[in-house]
């Protein structure tokens, strides 16, 4: 197989698909609240993922893949439960008590935790000056934003309750970046789409419990549940955790990862945006210049990554003729 044979992607399906990345990803905050303000928080993550998870299984099934592999559905079930039960499960709860602006400002610190949590690599990652630098300054961003909450509850403007919540999406992060480490280092022979059909499945399984003890069955009324509750739920299982990740997985293969990982510097600020036009949140400048400080982290930390794909692009133009074995292994 040559390069030759490979379809160029069509330049509008590219963009779709990153705009699907970028506005989808960055308005799940808007959406959760929307959804919990009807169904209760760990009921509503249940609903959400078992449902996702069902329906993927069932597209991987028509596609032909076989579902079933016992070692990969284990590591998916532990991925699952980390990464979404854990990591996603915090965003969910905290977000009954914290505006979804704030939610998505905190957890933008997810590379961070990658490059601290990521131990095999951390003799590459550490070596750079931009990411040392980079880690530094995004810690800094966090700790302005725990520190405005720490002062505002001293002061009497805020009720415990968000201090908590802000404690946890320290948490939320590290365990969405464990989870995310822990399934690509296990690695698996199904396709990627199946091992994320089962995380979410799973994840939304592992939601029940917590839910019943958190005795949100008892107080939960079916009939009461607004039409806007309903319509979030619907909007991130078709497009939060469906079509989203569709667009994402395809943008891997046909961009460059660096590329596709701009959603990160994205999804925030869309987020900010929706829930200060639509759901009158108030973001302080403090909270604002956290954001920038993050994202600014975020940057540093992916320079030498960035660097070193450009680097590689050049080599690769240079040496046309070694693209036919990659792109043959790849297939």
């Amino acid at each position: 197989m040559t390069a030759t044979t490979q379809k160029t992607p069509s330049p509008l399906m590219v963009i779709i698909a990153f705009a699907t990345v970028y506005i989808v990803w960055g308005s799940t905050y808007f959406f959760i609240q929307v959804a919990i303000q009807g169904i209760p928080a760990m009921l509503m993550g249940a609903m959400r993922y078992t449902i996702a998870g069902l329906l993927m299984l069932g597209w991987c099934a028509l596609k032909g893949d076989k579902i079933w592999v016992k070692k990969d559905v284990i590591n998916a079930a532990i991925g699952g439960i980390v990464l979404l039960g854990i990591g996603n499960g915090i965003v969910i709860w905290v977000e009954q008590v914290l505006p979804s602006a704030m939610v998505a400002i905190m957890v933008s610190a997810n590379p961070i935790w990658f490059v601290v949590l990521d131990k095999r690599n951390w003799k590459e990652n550490l070596r750079s000056t931009a990411t040392i630098v980079g880690l530094v300054i995004g810690f800094a961003g966090v700790i302005l934003l725990f520190g405005e909450q720490v002062v505002n509850t001293m002061g009497g403007t805020h009720d415990d309750a968000k201090i908590w919540g802000v404690g946890l999406l320290v948490l939320g992060p590290i365990a969405w970046s464990a989870g995310s480490l822990y399934s690509k280092y296990k690695g698996s022979s199904s396709p990627a789409r199946v091992n994320t059909a089962w995380q979410m499945l799973v994840a939304g399984i592992a939601f029940l419990p917590v839910s019943a003890w958190h005795n949100e069955f008892a107080n939960f009324d079916i009939t009461t549940v607004p039409t806007q509750a309903w319509l979030a739920v619907i909007y991130l299982i078709v497009f939060g955790s469906i079509a989203a990740f569709t667009a994402y997985v395809w943008l891997l293969q046909v961009r460059p990862a660096t590329q596709v990982s701009t959603h990160s510097y994205v999804n925030p600020v869309i987020a900010v945006l929706l829930g200060v036009m639509f759901a009158q949140e108030h973001i302080s400048w403090l909270q604002i210049g956290g954001l920038v400080i993050i994202l600014v982290s975020v940057l540093l930390i992916n320079l030498a990554k960035y660097r070193k794909d450009a680097n590689e692009k050049k080599h690769v133009e240079k040496k046309p003729e070694e693209i036919d074995g990659v792109l043959c292994e790849a297939v």
